[in-house]
């Protein structure tokens, strides 16, 4: 028969050692070295065997051990150390501290999934893991951060292998109170609850579980509690599971339960409330429209003028690069779940719309309801200024309000420590979070090569030995007897070329790409003189059969006997498994359809641990590839063929393999060391490596968006929020007064007939203003280069100045530098003018001559 419920009976912790709990509770172990050292002390055999988690080691050592370690001074003075330097960590200053009033008291910051440690199996792949690095940064740097997201009481899922290569998926049941999580208590000690109303007069209730991440506190919400029905339960069941009706359930419990969990929270420990709120992608927007109707019940203010005390204080990051991967509702839908919300309908149904008038989008939303947005690439804040030019009609798309922040990883939790400790992240600048401007870990400059070399075997070998054992594993689950799985113990070699391809398996990132030519493959894994090895690992959505038939590809070619030596699919791939393959590869292979990829961190993380990257130049290494921290595989961009682009970028995978990786890595000086090979991992250690931080990152979001942010939110609510009433007032006049603003008439003088590079043109516009004034717009004089078609660009935008008025017409003037050389054109714009106007295109209205 099966258990109704499981639990851990712990030993009760003997008085000495009672701060353990303080140390499990709080997940900056998995990523500080010496804690984790204290925790294998407890049983070094019970920690291999429960993988490294603390919460379940507690649970299971031994009454008798724990007794013994009571009585050992020695450890007990360990334990005592590891407390105060948590204690330490917590309250000394930081970063973030420095920066005086401007910079928000609190940001609620809300993502649908976080990966900060397998033990908490909360993830499904880059986006939860970027989120998980986001906290652990933002506690590192001082930055008073509230994370909101979901438990979901079966996490994404765990991956396994049928006989035939097919991913089988299994949803374990997780008990929150077996995980490094407490839950939100009143005074009385009762459980904190969060409604979040439904249709049909039916309550969504749900419990808010608390993990202390550093000096930062996650909020996870989870509805499998008895005050719910059958239905209700299940909300929190899976993450990305269900049909749309479950996924709008959690996207509101998420966005509205979230904001109603921060209130709580805040309200029961007496943290400032949030100033700013940071969607992490579409999934948390309804997060803004249960601020909008805080602010209309509280403080009476209607709809617009309650979104413009929302949007100040509100920025959004999207992750997407295509349409097809932004969430999208039926509006009826939205309607059913909507009605008697507390938000004028048609009020909520504009911010979700799109060209589909039958759709709800919630990257829509979130644009429209964060006044500051971004991108997570330079390439991908194009790619998105491309992708929603359509909500700012007139505007070019350089023009388009969306910024972009290059992600970054938390080097800690990635980083081997064998190479922290040998100076690779050391720079002579002093700490590369204090320090503004390029910063170069040049502490790796003092490793001798041999000595670098050597490490790099180190972790080869060590990532060998975890393949041979998951390898072995493998075998076994998919039907192999022990007899039959001699051949991993020699699988795999601590001193050939190993090259790792790790990532979720949608199509666009390419699997079985380098598969096109396998008599190809198998010669460079087979070359007797210069031999490669390949770790590959990766998760298909379990509804995504094309992905799962794109694993089973590779499973069947991995498994020939001729050379699954040499090539392995791990299924499984989580934190724990990945730690290993940025540390021990040489090489991190990267194939997107460029540009589908928005980021790509994984090859951050290997370039952390002196791996050399092999990749499209699509996300981050479009930006930071240098030529001497990788190879870019060139791009078939004007190949309009899927297959033919396909067979053109694996040809050029296989050439740069053979003519450049494979050589440099064997070729050996009369020390045993490949030194053109070393001065490559030494380059990308040195000059990538520092901008690859998550310090680095969430600095960014600090400076270039939180703080503007709060000052916003802070004008917008100040006098009663009249400056909201105002702005919503003067936009609503502005735009119904829009259609008549016109150029009427430009002329230039004083270029001549023959212009001349270092002169200037005078411009001087006659601009009608029906119903406004000059004060409510500003004139821009925009010039650059011009193509065949009169199109311009490199263009630059300068003010122009008032000069006279006469009734609705008026008159600007600018002075235009002649700067360069070649075909040159200019043109008049009038655009929207508020000082509370984070962008000039932010209310998508422009006039052009």
């Amino acid at each position: 028969m099966r258990a109704l419920r499981r639990f851990t009976v712990r030993a009760a912790l003997p008085e000495p050692l009672t701060p353990l709990s303080q140390l499990v509770m709080n997940l900056r172990w998995s990523w500080h070295p010496e804690t984790r050292d204290l925790f294998e002390t407890l049983d070094p055999g019970l920690w291999q065997s429960c993988g490294g988690d603390p919460v379940r080691a507690l649970g299971e050592v031994s009454a008798e051990r724990l007794a013994a370690l009571a009585k050992d001074r020695r450890f007990v003075r360990r334990l005592q150390d590891a407390v105060d330097d948590l204690d330490e960590y917590l309250s000394t200053p930081r970063w973030y501290q420095s920066l005086g009033a401007e910079a928000p008291k609190s940001i609620a910051y809300f993502s649908a999934e976080f990966g900060i440690t397998e033990v908490l199996p909360q993830y499904s792949g880059g986006l939860g893991i970027l989120a998980g690095d986001h906290l652990k940064a933002a506690s590192d740097l001082g930055v008073p951060l509230i994370g909101v997201g979901l438990l979901y009481r079966a996490g994404y899922f765990t991956q396994g292998l049928s006989a035939d290569g097919w991913q089988l998926e299994h949803y374990p049941s997780l008990d929150p109170h077996g995980l490094p999580v407490k839950l939100l208590r009143e005074p009385d000690g009762s459980a904190a609850v969060i409604t979040v109303p439904l249709p049909e007069g039916r309550t969504l209730y749900a419990h808010v579980w608390r993990a202390q991440v550093g000096r930062v506190t996650l909020l996870l919400l989870d509805s499998d509690i008895e005050e719910n029905a059958p239905g209700e339960r299940l909300v929190t069941d899976r993450l990305y599971g269900g049909d749309e009706d479950h996924r709008l359930r959690q996207e509101m419990l998420l966005g509205i339960g979230g904001v109603r969990a921060v209130r709580a929270y805040c309200g029961l420990t007496g943290t400032p409330l949030p100033e700013v709120f940071h969607a992490n992608e579409g999934h948390a927007g309804f997060q803004g429209i249960e601020r909008i109707r805080e602010l209309s019940e509280a403080h009476g203010l209607s709809f617009p003028e309650a979104l413009q005390a929302v949007r100040a204080g509100t920025v959004f990051t999207t992750h997407t690069p295509v349409p097809a991967g932004i969430d999208r509702f039926p509006k009826a839908l939205i309607e059913r779940y909507f009605a008697g919300f507390g938000v004028p309908m048609h009020d909520l149904l504009v911010l979700g719309a799109e060209e589909d008038p039958s759709k709800f989008n919630m990257a829509h939303m979130g644009l429209r309801l964060g006044q500051r947005a971004n991108g997570v690439s330079r390439l991908h804040g194009h790619v998105s200024r491309g992708m929603f030019s359509d909500l700012w009609p007139g505007f070019d798309e350089g023009d388009v309000p969306i910024g972009s922040i290059t992600n970054g990883v938390h080097a800690p939790t990635w980083t081997a420590r064998e190479l922290v400790e040998m100076g690779t992240q050391t720079s002579s600048q002093g700490d590369p979070v204090d320090v503004d401007g390029p910063v170069h870990f040049d502490g790796v400059d003092k490793i001798a090569a041999a000595d670098l070399w050597s490490i790099r075997r180190t972790l080869r070998s060590r990532l060998v030995d975890e393949v041979r054992r998951r390898i072995r594993e493998t075998a076994l689950s998919r039907g192999a007897t022990e007899g039959e799985v001699g051949w991993t113990d020699t699988a795999f070699d601590p001193d050939v070329l190993t090259i790792g391809f790790a990532r979720r398996v949608p199509s666009y990132k390419r699997l079985t790409l380098m598969l096109r030519d396998p008599a190809r493959l198998k010669a460079l894994l087979l070359d007797p003189e210069r031999p490669i090895q390949l770790i590959i690992a990766g998760k298909s959505h379990p509804a995504d059969d094309g992905g799962k038939k794109l694993i089973q590809e590779m499973v069947d070619f991995a498994d020939d006997p001729e050379i699954r030596h040499r090539i392995a699919f791990l299924p499984g791939y989580d934190i724990g498994m990945a730690r290993y393959l940025y540390w021990g590869c040489d090489v991190w292979l990267n194939n997107p359809l460029r540009p589908l990829e928005a980021c790509g961190t994984s090859g951050m993380k290997a370039a952390l641990n002196g791996g050399l990257n092999l990749s499209i130049r699509d996300g981050w290494w479009d930006e930071w590839f240098d030529g001497q921290n990788g190879w870019a595989i060139p791009t078939a961009d004007g190949v309009s063929d899927p297959d033919r682009r396909d067979e053109v970028e694996a040809r050029a995978i296989y050439d740069l393999l053979e003519n450049q990786v494979q050589p440099r890595f064997y070729e050996r000086d009369a020390n045993g060391v490949p030194a053109r090979w070393v001065e490559m991992v030494r380059h990308t250690l040195r000059e990538t490596g520092p901008k690859v931080l998550a310090t680095r990152m969430v600095r960014d979001y600090v400076q270039g968006l939180y703080v503007p942010a709060a000052g916003s939110a802070r004008a917008m609510a100040g006098d009663g929020y009249t400056p909201a009433r105002e702005e919503a007032a003067w936009r609503s006049h502005l735009l119904g007064n829009w259609q008549t603003v016109r150029v009427a008439h430009v002329e230039a003088t004083g270029a001549g007939d023959t212009p001349e590079i270092g002169t200037t043109l005078a411009l001087r516009a006659e601009v009608e203003l029906p119903g406004l004034t000059p004060g409510d717009v500003e004139v821009q004089a925009a010039y650059g280069r011009v193509d065949d078609a009169d199109g311009l660009h490199d263009v630059t935008s300068v003010p122009m100045a008032h000069e006279q008025t006469d009734g609705s017409r008026h008159w600007f003037t600018a002075t235009v530098p002649l700067e360069r050389t070649g075909a040159f054109g200019y043109t008049v714009r009038v655009l929207p003018h508020s000082a509370r106007m984070a962008d000039p295109a932010e209310l998508g209205v422009v006039s052009s001559a």
